[in-house]
């Protein structure tokens, strides 16, 4: 399960503002993500205190007024599956942690491309306007939950994961 930076294709875009980046990222899911054959996968990906993916996403489209892309998106939180279903416990204690769920139960490589300890250290680096190492443990976390989904797709059933329709109650 080694992956190396080298084997790792990342396509980086600026934008000049907020609500053309949200463009951007509409159409993106519509080429690559509205695609039967797609799960979109996050590790703690929805839950504000502890998550953080679908409540920016969900924020800023709604700050700019911007109509949420994922509609008929399937989705998975794979964070409750890999600590319900396999025994991440270090020294004792229960850990649900992204990285540390990674390195019990993966290789562990994925890390060497992480320049940071923690996520704090990115939310520094990002209010310093460091972005090249945020970009890298982004793509850490990515290859992270990556591996994980793919470890869980062949030792868990099809109905431990809480696959869900990301699509709003009613439209814009």
């Amino acid at each position: 399960m080694k992956a190396q930076l080298s084997e790792t294709l990342v396509n980086i875009s600026t934008h000049p503002d907020e609500p053309t980046l949200l463009a951007a990222v509409t159409e993106f899911v519509a080429e690559r993500i509205q695609n039967p054959d797609v799960l979109l996968i996050a590790y703690n990906g929805e839950v504000w205190s502890g998550g953080f993916d679908l409540p920016f996403l969900r924020t800023r489209f709604a700050r700019h007024e911007v109509a949420w892309p994922f509609v008929d998106v399937p989705y998975a939180d794979v964070m409750p599956l890999v600590t319900d279903r396999f025994n991440t416990t270090v020294d004792g204690a229960a850990e649900g942690g992204l990285v540390t769920a990674y390195e019990v139960l993966c290789d562990g490589s994925d890390g060497e491309l992480d320049p940071f300890a923690d996520s704090a250290e990115a939310v520094t680096a990002f209010e310093d306007g460091r972005f090249a190492p945020l970009v890298l443990h982004n793509v850490a976390d990515v290859l992270r939950t990556q591996a994980l989904g793919e470890l869980a797709e062949r030792y868990c059933s099809k109905a431990d994961f809480s696959v869900k329709s990301l699509s709003p109650t009613r439209e814009a």
